[in-house]
């Protein structure tokens, strides 16, 4: 068997879905998570894609997430959208939520979209760039089951909780798209080197006691190193306000683990602030936002926060992706 099984977008989607219902998800529930996968695949991050499935489908089937669970939808305020994912995933409440709050942003100038009792969302990214590609901007919360300890302390309060940003470029694309964590590396990549047997970097996680360490399970034991000190904690708590208290979702520190069948549903929760660029700058948000890009983009070998993962979008709509082979007999084995 070869290490790698090139696939198309379409093939990825589809095994995706498959594995997903086989497990007890719901068509609605599972499209969803299927076509974001693939889109994640083709991001380049593979820790999220593929890998994920056979997680998914062990919380399925542990009841860690309703696989028949149904997004309910309010509009409490012209501008605002409340979801709660009824322990089902995150990306079901997403779809059922998002087109509102995009009606709402162009018609109010903002709009808020809150989700509780919901679950991991995946690449945050994948959000926020399908909001800067209808035109808006999007400032996306998402809290995780606590992993980061305050400054000072050795107790996990936060989790890892991702802040994203896509800024639209007109063309139906992202001029601007940041995905990052409060803490120093995705927890997803410790765990992904704990099943491999493989060390991490220093810097990374610490053991319980608050010291660095490089073994993934003593890690995993410990809490996940804040980036940049005690900003990543700040960073963390950000989006705890927004993706949990403003959510009404439950706090990272009273969450079960995205990973594993302990615990029942996490109900963690996300928040997404919508803004028409149009109602705000006068007509100059494309003009600031390219020569703020270009400011970028004319240093050589200066990166500009996210053009790698569309330019990989790109190329796996042309070529598809190349995935672990691994990985593929996990999923096709649901």
């Amino acid at each position: 068997m070869s290490e790698t099984e090139n696939l198309s977008l379409a093939a990825i989607e589809a095994l995706s879905f498959d594995a997903l219902r086989r497990a007890g998800a719901s068509e609605p529930q599972a499209r969803p998570l299927a076509r974001d996968t693939a889109v994640t695949e083709a991001m380049g991050v593979a820790s999220h894609g593929l890998a994920y499935i056979p997680i998914y489908a062990e919380h399925l089937r542990c009841g860690k997430v309703l696989g028949e669970a149904v997004p309910s939808v309010e509009t409490p305020r012209p501008a605002a959208v409340v979801v709660s994912a009824g322990n089902g995933f995150a990306h079901a409440a997403i779809d059922a939520g998002l087109p509102l709050a995009m009606d709402a942003a162009r018609s109010q100038g903002i709009a808020v979209l809150s989700i509780r009792e919901s679950y991991n969302c995946g690449v945050l990214g994948v959000h926020a760039l399908r909001i800067a590609q209808s035109g808006l901007v999007g400032l996306c919360f998402t809290n995780a089951p606590a992993s980061i300890a305050p400054s000072g302390g050795a107790t996990p309060v936060v989790g890892t909780n991702p802040i994203a940003l896509g800024a639209p470029d007109g063309a139906g694309g992202a001029s601007l798209l940041i995905d990052q964590s409060a803490s120093a590396i995705a927890k997803s990549e410790v765990m992904k080197h704990a099943r491999e047997g493989k060390p991490i970097p220093e810097g990374w996680a610490l053991d319980a006691e608050g010291k660095p360490t490089t073994d993934p399970n003593v890690g995993l034991k410990g809490s996940m190193a804040p980036a940049g000190g005690y900003k990543g904690v700040g960073l963390g708590l950000i989006v705890e306000t927004f993706a949990a208290a403003l959510s009404g979702a439950v706090l990272g520190k009273d969450a079960s683990p995205f990973s594993g069948p302990v615990g029942g549903p996490p109900a963690t929760g996300q928040c997404f602030v919508l803004i028409d660029p149009d109602a705000t700058s006068g007509g100059e948000f494309a003009g600031r936002m390219a020569a703020l890009t270009q400011a970028i983009t004319a240093q050589p070998g200066a990166r500009l926060p996210g053009v790698n993962r569309q330019s990989a979008m790109e190329r796996a709509e042309q070529n598809g992706v190349d995935v672990s082979a691994a990985i593929l007999e996990r999923v096709r084995a649901i």
